[in-house]
Formats: C-alpha cells, structure tokens, sequence
C-alpha cells in the first residue's frame, strides 16, 4: 500500500478510530445494556405469558435496537470535531465520502455488529419462535448498516450545533420509520406463515441506494455544518 494513497488514508483512519474505541471500550457496552434493559422490560409489563410476548418479539427487538443505535449516534463524529480532526478530514486531499464512508463503517461494526450478535438472546427472552429467527437475523444485517448510514448524514448536519441530541433525535427517527416496518414486517409476516422476501429485497435496495448516496451526502453536510 503506496505512503499518501487514498487506501493509506483510509486504512490509517480505520486504525486511529477503532484504537480509540478499544481505548473506550467500556462505553461500547452502554448499548448492549439499554438493548437488554429494554427487552427485559417487556415482559414486566405486558406478564409473562408466552403468547402475547411471541407476538410482539420481532417489533420489539427491533426497536431496541433502533433505540440503541440511536444512543451512540451522537458520538459518531463528535470526538472529532472537538479536538480538531474533522476540519483536518475536510481539508485532506482525499475524498471525503470515502473517508467518512469509513468512519461509519467503523460505527457500524463497533456499535450495531455487538447488537446484531446478541439480537438471538433478546429474542429467546422474548420467546420468538425458532424459525423465525434467521429471518430475524438477516432483516437486522440489512437494515443496522442502513440505520447508520442514515444516522451518519443527520449526525453530520448537526455536529457543530451545542447540545444537539434532541435535533437529531427528530431528524433521524422519522427516516428510521421505513427501515423498522419492512424490518419487523418481514418477520411478522414469517412468523405468521406469509411470503417474507419481499420486505427483505425493499430493504437491500434501500441499502445499496444510501450506501451509494449516504457518504456523499455525509460530505456535502459536514462542510455545510462546518463552513
């Protein structure tokens, strides 16, 4: 790999962001245990009875989920803009949807990747029938790499803003509704004995879509918020 190349680059950033996450490990265990605490709830209130938890398993996860991710959203740049390497990314020669494109994808894997691993016990707490949980699982790898794309264009709008999660949280959730229906439907629906594939397909043309669109976007934000 060629010293001053745009793999160098990105590959540097990968290595500085996910030492800094090792660093702060501890923190990234904070959605795992709100994902927990929130499917453990459940159960305390709506009682015990199998039924009516398998008939809400899917929907739940997956907005413990949403709200998880939702709790490191903020993070995503913020370290980097207050000590100064956002404007240094910004003014790299490097392109810039590339390098963000690589922030995220760090978010993704440090953040979204733990929640997706232990996504099979919150559905075993929630009693969500066996054969509905591989359905469970690819629904969540195609909609957590959306979510974060998503969040990352919104996070970039209001990163220079003080106190900024309330905006975000208001940005973000509407473009989240979509995700969360095709996602919960497709499991419903297996769950239930219908066709599942189709929500599944909505949501990896989604998914290639804002994986072209999002860095782009990400870019053009960033230097809005930053100008």
């Amino acid at each position: 790999m060629k010293s001053g190349s745009t793999a160098a680059a990105c590959a540097a950033l990968l290595r500085r962001d996910l030492t800094l996450i090792w660093r702060r490990r501890g923190d990234a265990l904070n959605p795992i245990l709100f994902a927990l605490i929130v499917v453990a709830l459940f159960p305390l209130a709506l009682g015990p009875e199998p039924e009516n938890l398998r008939r809400i398993a899917a929907g739940v996860v997956f907005v413990a989920l949403l709200l998880a991710g939702l709790l490191a959203l903020d993070t995503l740049f913020r370290g980097d803009y207050e000590d100064g390497s956002l404007e240094q990314l910004v003014l790299s020669p490097h392109p810039l949807a590339l390098l963000l494109a690589c922030k995220i994808a760090v978010h993704w894997l440090t953040t979204a990747l733990p929640l997706l691993l232990v996504a099979p016990l919150l559905a075993e707490m929630l009693n969500l029938p066996h054969a509905v949980l591989p359905v469970l699982l690819a629904a969540l790898a195609l909609a957590t790499p959306l979510l974060s794309l998503i969040g990352g264009v919104c996070v970039a709008l209001t990163v220079g803003m003080r106190r900024s999660g309330m905006l975000l949280a208001l940005l973000v959730l509407p473009l989240y509704v979509p995700v969360l229906i095709f996602g919960a439907g497709a499991c419903n629906a297996a769950q239930a004995g219908f066709p599942f594939l189709a929500p599944l397909l909505w949501l990896g043309a989604g998914l290639v879509l804002v994986l072209v669109l999002a860095p782009l976007a990400c870019a053009a934000a960033l230097k809005i918020s930053l100008s």
